[in-house]
């Protein structure tokens, strides 16, 4: 016979139920990320909870910039990963970043793209300042790393003043894609990784030097609530699994 009081069975019940809550909090990970790692990023983040049952990654995709400023201002985040390393550098002069966890773990190129129902294509950056291109889009170079990349390489070809008027400035480098692959505008500044994805709707016209490699560092943030599921997942993306799944989204090693 079951002589326990029913308070006291209702009070264990409510405190193992309230222990789980805890486990559970614990194993999610929150992770924000340049747009630009939208596919491959959910793809590392399958594979990743295939290897670590019970952990659930949640993924917080936008610009570098306004990823930052959600830091900045105490969004919950346990890894942060920029397509850029200014918008890092400027993490970690904020103290955001938690010691000895920052590391290169990708690379990309910049392209320029028209979309696939234009007649023709500029065959060197010069073209675009032909009247044929009226609108050319990239990301606003204040935020979003595409659009700082872009201005750099257009300001190293002397095509500053000749281009200023036709800029159309997307919040994000995946903005900026829809722009062309829905020809709303002439040509537009992505990565090779976002072109590979309308590949029916978008052409590459041309890669473009960039003054500064396109390079993604990644860093666990100082006040992550799962330090170390934030390592663990640092370590899986840098590791060969995880190198191999964004080799096959187009990124390159770092």
């Amino acid at each position: 016979m079951n002589t326990t009081p029913r308070w006291l069975h209702k009070a264990t019940l409510l405190a193992v139920f309230s222990l789980g809550s805890v486990a559970l909090h614990a194993q999610e990970l929150v992770v924000s990320a340049a747009a630009s790692l939208t596919n491959a990023f959910q793809a590392v983040g399958q594979a990743y909870e295939k290897a670590h049952p019970g952990t659930k990654v949640t993924f917080n995709f936008a610009a570098s910039g306004p990823l930052l400023a959600q830091i900045q201002q105490g969004a919950p985040v346990d890894v942060f990963a920029s397509a850029d390393q200014e918008t890092m550098d400027r993490a970690a002069k904020a103290n955001l970043l938690a010691e000895g966890t920052r590391a290169d773990f990708a690379r990309n190129t910049l392209v320029l793209i028209v979309p696939a129902s234009a007649a023709a294509s500029p065959a060197k950056l010069s073209d675009l300042s032909d009247a044929a291109y009226k609108r050319i889009s990239t990301g606003t170079p204040s935020s979003v790393p595409v659009g700082r990349y872009t201005m750099a390489s257009v300001q190293e070809a002397g095509l500053t003043a000749a281009l200023e008027p036709k800029w159309i400035y997307g919040e994000s480098v995946r903005q900026v894609l829809n722009y062309v692959a829905r020809a709303e505008v002439d040509a537009g500044f992505v990565y090779r990784t976002d072109a590979l994805i309308e590949r029916e709707k978008t052409r590459i016209a041309l890669t473009v030097p960039t003054t500064t490699p396109v390079s993604y560092p990644i860093a666990q943030i100082a006040s992550s609530k799962n330090a170390a599921g934030g390592k663990d997942f640092i370590a899986f993306v840098r590791s060969a699994p995880g190198q191999q799944i964004l080799d096959g989204f187009g990124f390159s090693k770092p």
